[in-house]
């Protein structure tokens, strides 16, 4: 059964509306997004798959692929002290202290815990900021969770390529103007692009995400998904949108 306990000053307990899941968030800090719940729409993962998260902030990933039935059990590793022990705290609240385990430690060191060629897939949702690219924010906990370092994402791709089995899959979204650079990226460490899916603000904007699977020493052949819209001409939230947030059932 879950654990009981109430949340540490600034922070509360939000419902995710999914499994009767549950995490902590910061009332005033960094929170998760739409681009996490879109990039666990997306992952493709058995019930039985071991899945590891780089980069997992409070646990929200692990928490809405098991919500799915997307993965048996969790790796997640998040570098900021307070955002781990957040997601620690929110598995207990859940009772998945055993299922999923959260690791303060950079992802760079994921396979000397793990081992090599041990998961089945790996999600990721980086930081979108380039190394000196934009003021960071004055909040420690959302510049590092905002800007990457500064080798930029390649220590992710390489972590998850030692991690991965063969034909393991890679997940991630990122800022679609710097598609072509990650998916260059991926080839070097031979994480093969197979399917990506293009994120559209409305249909009358461009696209501002993309939604990327690779594959580890796969053979070359990328698959294009049909785009996700996420409002319409009205500014309301698309039918997909609502499906994924199971707001509301798609007839």
């Amino acid at each position: 059964m879950p654990h009981e306990f109430q949340p540490l000053a600034g922070e509360k307990i939000e419902d995710l509306q999914l499994a009767g899941l549950k995490i902590l968030q910061k009332e005033k800090g960094f929170r998760y997004g739409m681009d996490a719940v879109l990039l666990a729409d997306f992952a493709r993962a058995g019930s039985r798959d071991h899945v590891a998260d780089f980069g997992t902030g409070t646990g929200i990933l692990p928490l809405l692929l098991f919500g799915r039935g997307k993965g048996k059990s969790f790796e997640a590793f998040e570098i900021q002290d307070d955002m781990a022990d957040m997601a620690s705290r929110t598995m207990l609240l859940n009772g998945l202290e055993e299922t999923v385990h959260i690791h303060c430690m950079p992802v760079e060191d994921a396979y000397k815990l793990i081992g090599y060629g041990r998961m089945d897939a790996i999600v990721c949702n980086p930081p979108y900021g380039t190394p000196g690219g934009a003021l960071q924010n004055p909040d420690p906990s959302k510049a590092v969770a905002r800007h990457q370092g500064a080798d930029g994402m390649m220590p992710f791709l390489v972590s998850a390529y030692k991690t991965l089995r063969v034909r393991g899959r890679f997940f991630m979204i990122y800022p679609a103007q710097r598609m072509l650079d990650v998916m260059e990226l991926m080839d070097q460490v031979k994480l093969t692009p197979k399917r990506l899916r293009m994120v559209y603000p409305s249909i009358d904007k461009p696209a501002n995400l993309v939604l990327i699977e690779a594959q580890k020493e796969a053979k070359p052949l990328l698959h294009q998904e049909p785009p996700l819209i996420v409002h319409d001409t009205d500014g309301q939230e698309t039918e997909e949108i609502r499906r994924i947030y199971h707001l509301e059932s798609v007839k």
